[in-house]
């Protein structure tokens, strides 16, 4: 049974920082990308960006390049979201997802699954 759990979220000043993780089981990290996606209250899911099998990665959304890097280690099956200078738009429910099949690279982002249960993060205005 595939499993996703996220961790790592909370309560942080505007321009804070947080490290998100997801840990996964059921699968590793070999066969699945895995892509981070965030939804704000009363808005779609949006995608993040993805880290492949060999740690390419792919950004859904440009924008937040240079502020959201991913980065997995393999061994402990578990995947990081590194968040720095937080802003108030920021605030969402965060969450990993892979999508339905195994492979190598990051497609786009309506093939990923709904993910684990998620982790708040809320910046404060």
């Amino acid at each position: 049974q595939f499993q996703l759990v996220e961790s790592g979220g909370g309560l942080v000043q505007p321009g804070g920082s947080l490290k998100l993780s997801c840990e996964v089981s059921g699968f590793t990290l070999d066969y699945y990308v895995i892509a981070w996606f965030r939804q704000a209250p009363g808005k779609e899911r949006e995608g993040i960006v993805c880290i492949s099998t060999n740690d390419d990665t792919l950004y859904y959304k440009e924008f937040l390049k240079g502020r959201f890097t991913p980065s997995k280690n393999d061994a402990k099956n578990t995947v990081y979201l590194q968040m720095n200078s937080l802003k108030p738009e920021d605030t969402a429910v965060y969450y990993c997802a892979i999508p339905g099949y195994s492979n190598s690279w990051c497609p786009g982002e309506d093939d990923f699954g709904s993910g684990g249960q998620g982790t708040q993060v809320t910046v404060l205005s």
